[in-house]
């Protein structure tokens, strides 16, 4: 074979689209090597994929088979909203081995990193510092139908070289009018994206981002609903790494005969989201225990 498929999977809520887009990647995607295979693993299986999500806040939002728990979903979306962004290393200390960004900073610091001065405090460098969050609510208020609400994550200076470059690589909005409220349309582009390991959390985490960070201010700015119109999630690469297909197949595939009810929660039941507020204070806690021993 000389070319990677290209897929494409649609679901009215994410648990559809997630469940669609792995089935779809296991039955027609192709085998490829990784940079992370350890001698003996199978090969990964490959594809490139557009996972469209009509109504992403709705439900059955979750779906059971992700490798984490509710706690785990509501610690990503904080991550996302930047609590983790102190974790973020110094560039230029070689014993610094915390994160070399995080998504949160690379949007709204755009064009900064972290460093240590000659007095081994830590400082922020770059050559500018772009609040991109900020820049996209503005031009969406300044002009709705705008095709240039654009964030990107990739910094060549950095991630050409670095160990763990960002996967994210950028996210555009527009904004449609439907009679009395606006529907806020996401593209969101992923280099490189764990099918199995990680989509699932990237995809709720920014359906979140989307809501609570640009949604909700649109709203508040243009004294008018802005809703969720539909997302649409392109990996260059949508992958499932060989090392893990055993526990898919246990996981998720070899369970397909079960009613598709028994396989998802409703996000916005009272269950889940009992577990999904009271996990807050829980990480809060974990991530000081974290900071204390962390210290840089």
């Amino acid at each position: 074979m000389k070319n990677i498929p290209i897929l494409h999977v649609e679901g009215r809520s994410l648990a559809e689209a997630y469940e669609r887009a792995l089935v779809e990647l296991y039955l027609k995607g192709v085998n490829m090597k990784t940079q992370y295979d350890k001698p003996g693993e199978p090969p990964s299986i490959d594809a490139t994929m557009n996972i469209t999500v009509w109504e992403p806040w709705s439900d059955p939002m979750i779906h059971k088979a992700f490798p984490g728990g509710i706690e785990d979903l509501r610690e990503y979306v904080m991550e996302l909203m930047g609590y983790k962004d102190h974790w973020m290393k110094n560039m230029n200390d070689p014993e610094d081995t915390r994160w070399e960004y995080t998504y949160h900073w690379r949007l709204h610091d755009y064009g900064t990193w972290k460093e240590k001065d000659e007095n081994g405090n830590q400082i922020v460098k770059g050559p500018f510092r772009i609040n991109q969050i900020d820049a996209v609510i503005d031009k969406l208020v300044e002009t709705p139908y705008t095709r240039r609400a654009q964030m990107i994550t990739w910094m060549p200076n950095i991630d050409l070289t670095c160990y763990d470059p960002p996967c994210l690589q950028s996210i555009h909005y527009r904004l449609l009018e439907d009679n009395d409220a606006y529907y806020l349309n996401a593209n969101i582009r992923f280099r490189s994206n764990d099918a199995w390991g990680a989509n699932f959390m990237n995809m709720f985490g920014f359906i979140h981002f989307t809501k609570y960070l640009i949604a909700d201010e649109l709203e508040k700015r243009l004294n008018k609903k802005v809703k969720l119109g539909r997302l649409n999630w392109h990996a260059d690469s949508y992958h499932i790494y060989g090392k893990d297909l055993e526990d898919f197949r246990k996981r998720f595939f070899d369970r397909q005969r079960e009613p598709f009810e028994k396989r998802v929660y409703n996000f916005f039941s009272d269950f889940i989201q009992e577990i999904y507020n009271e996990a807050e204070q829980k990480i809060l806690e974990k991530i000081k225990r974290y900071d204390k021993t962390h210290k840089k």
